[in-house]
């Protein structure tokens, strides 16, 4: 499916019957991230998976302001007033997990769950957020400067993803492929107008959230799970789960774990 925002084709796909749960995938990621869960979650939900501005199948503008985070979430808000959607569960990993969180800070009547994939609040002090945005804006000149296919070798092999080498050689390279699919503009300007340095800080709001949060983190991701530890004690209504044997990417290397305790979460078991 289409849907036009601002003079802007979004690509999102619609799978399921029940209530609504968007799915928000990561950095380099697109709708597909999802595909393997569409039959179980399906099953009690209706997901509207979309690509995030820059990504996958939705278009990649020249002007950096759409990239703007909460631009981002009003845009959202626009889709899915659009695909006829008023309360929905929210579903986000990493990128799309900040993303969820300021579309449910911007309009939290429109939020019933949120579900936090090793996700931040963004960074605390200016200071941090101007040093993130130096570094990003240096990726983001890579990007232009070598080439996609040489981001994605860098980006494979950062320490985030550590864990992910242990995949299978088929996973590992689907998980490649989707991603030199992506539009070099489109993730420069990702990285410039969505990076943790670029978007708002919402720890100090944290505590106006009234929806029921679940943070999820891998016990190999050490930084997540400090920064879940901490947002768990700010939130109102939060659970806070650590999987086993799982770094960064959760719906990746541990699927049948994540898929479980998503429909657990959404199904109130």
């Amino acid at each position: 499916m289409i849907v036009v925002v601002d003079e802007i084709r979004y690509h999102l796909e619609v799978h399921g019957e029940g209530f609504p749960l968007i799915l928000l995938h990561g950095f380099t990621g697109d709708w597909s991230t999802w595909t393997s869960f569409f039959d179980k979650w399906g099953r009690h939900s209706r997901l509207i998976v979309p690509d995030i501005i820059g990504h996958g199948e939705t278009e990649s503008p020249e002007e950096l302001g759409h990239y703007q985070m909460e631009s981002m979430a009003n845009s959202l808000n626009t889709i899915l007033e659009k695909t006829g959607v008023h309360q929905v569960d929210l579903l986000g990993y990493s990128m799309g997990g900040r993303l969820a969180l300021t579309f449910a800070m911007l309009y939290p009547n429109r939020v019933r769950k949120l579900i936090l994939e090793s996700a931040s609040p963004g960074l605390k002090t200016e200071s941090e957020r101007e040093v993130r945005r130096m570094n990003d804006a240096k990726l983001a000149n890579f990007i232009v400067d070598k080439g996609l296919k040489s981001f994605v070798d860098y980006w494979e092999d950062i320490s985030l993803f550590q864990s992910m080498k242990r995949l299978p050689a088929s996973v590992k390279n689907k998980i490649r492929e989707q991603r030199l699919m992506n539009s070099p503009l489109g993730l420069k300007n990702s990285l410039l107008g969505m990076g943790t340095g670029s978007q708002p800080s919402w720890w100090k709001q944290l505590d106006q959230l009234s929806c029921d949060v679940l943070l999820l983190t891998g016990s190999e991701d050490q930084k997540f799970c400090r920064i879940a530890e901490e947002m768990a004690v700010r939130l109102k209504k939060s659970t806070w789960m650590v999987v086993e044997n799982s770094g960064h990417a959760i719906h990746v290397e541990e699927p049948e774990k994540f898929g479980t305790i998503v429909s657990d979460f959404l199904l109130n078991q």
